[in-house]
């Protein structure tokens, strides 16, 4: 978990919500309620949306006065400014289900303080929607991290990652903080140590619904798990390049589907002899990237040609 905040009345603490890329994503089945187990091997990045805390005037909730309703506490503890086009409703915003889930869970535990501040979160969204990075999901990790913090609830990280993933299943990741092999629904975490690595990472405008995708008849649901140790050992054959049996099971499907991924994909392929790597998509697309060998990541000027010429934004970020 990241240091605690100082935050004090009047003034903003700023912090990153990191992307993240999947290196491989495989599906090893089908659970009883209704969700995929998953096997998979989280990146965080160094870049991605910010999230500013602040907190008003010593703009205080009496909590015994609001009653014990997570969703109405809620609303008179969260201003949330930034993410209006995101979604047309305060509650179906992620920020907003994190603060509900964090708060629910205080109500639960019999651990609500009798009193808490106002917090107004801005949103710097820099990550698009649909794009496989976890934008949204990194955002409702970061709020859960800092209000737990600011209205001093102490929940542990375990504690954190449950409530996270109530909130959804690439929650708990951002929770972790850290690079790690993920299983169930993405919620088991083990460490993994990863060499540094730099990425350039296209975003195509595109979008496919994640439920469709699930539910396309040529989607690979029956992956053969891997050991926690066969992946930590095997990690060359899937952190620059991806050999067999590493792949991410919704590329062909997301390909076939969105022109726009294809186009992207097919760009790095042709740039994989000169980076001496595997491009590939991430989580289920749209955003693809390409691992750059060291040789090629401290060419600032093929680095900016390359961009230049995508047929997409593109950029070159760094493994946090």
């Amino acid at each position: 978990m990241p240091d605690a905040l100082a935050i004090t009345p009047n003034s903003t603490v700023s912090r990153l919500s990191p992307a993240k890329i999947n290196l491989f994503l495989h599906i090893t089945g089908r659970r009883a309620d209704g969700y995929h187990n998953l096997q998979t091997v989280f990146r965080l990045l160094n870049w991605g949306d910010y999230l500013h805390f602040s907190m008003a005037d010593y703009a205080v909730i009496q909590t015994a006065n609001i009653g014990i309703d997570a969703n109405t506490l809620c609303h008179q503890l969260l201003i949330l400014a930034g993410a209006e086009s995101i979604t047309a409703d305060i509650e179906d915003n992620l920020i907003f289900k994190a603060a509900r889930a964090l708060l629910a869970f205080a109500i639960q535990s019999n651990t609500l303080p009798k009193q808490l501040a106002q917090v107004v979160i801005t949103l710097d969204k820099n990550l698009p929607m649909g794009a496989g990075l976890g934008g949204g999901s990194s955002n409702a990790a970061t709020t859960m991290l800092a209000l737990n913090e600011i209205w001093n609830l102490n929940f542990t990280c375990d504690s954190l990652i449950k409530i996270g993933a109530q909130v959804g299943a690439d929650v708990p990741i951002f929770i972790f903080g850290q690079d790690a092999i993920a299983t169930g629904i993405g919620e088991e975490l083990t460490a993994i140590d990863l060499p540094d690595q730099q990425y350039l990472v296209l975003m195509p405008d595109a979008h496919v619904n994640t439920a469709k995708l699930f539910a396309h008849p040529k989607l690979q649901r029956d992956i053969a798990p891997l050991s926690i140790d066969t992946i930590c050992s095997q990690y060359t054959d899937y952190v620059q390049t991806l050999t067999s049996p590493y792949h991410n099971v919704f590329t062909p499907v997301v390909t076939s589907l969105a022109p726009a991924v294809a186009e992207a994909l097919h760009y790095l392929q042709g740039l994989e002899a000169q980076a001496m790597s595997t491009a590939r998509m991430t989580g289920s697309g749209s955003a693809v990237f390409l691992p750059l060998d060291a040789s090629i990541a401290s060419d600032k000027k093929l680095l900016a040609k390359w961009i230049k010429e995508a047929p997409c934004a593109g950029y070159v970020v760094r493994s946090l």
